[in-house]
């Protein structure tokens, strides 16, 4: 899914910082040094960013699919 904009619980917002934190954790950073210098201290925060799975990929394939079976039923 999309990263939400703001932390459920406080309200803070995270969106903005979300690419630069995957990109910095891809290359090879640890993930709670990344997390204190992009200035997310509150656990809950955190837990937005460590807890979320992006899962757009796998839905963009099934809905393509989807599309190509409603054509065939016509």
């Amino acid at each position: 899914m999309i990263i939400p904009v703001r932390c459920f619980t406080c309200g803070k917002l995270i969106g903005d910082k979300w690419e630069e934190y995957i990109r910095r954790v891809r290359n090879g950073e640890p993930a709670g040094k990344v997390l204190d210098d992009l200035g997310i201290k509150r656990y809950c925060c955190r837990r937005m960013f460590l807890s979320h799975v992006e899962i757009i990929d796998d839905l963009i394939k099934f809905y393509g699919k989807r599309e190509y079976e409603n054509e065939d039923r016509r």
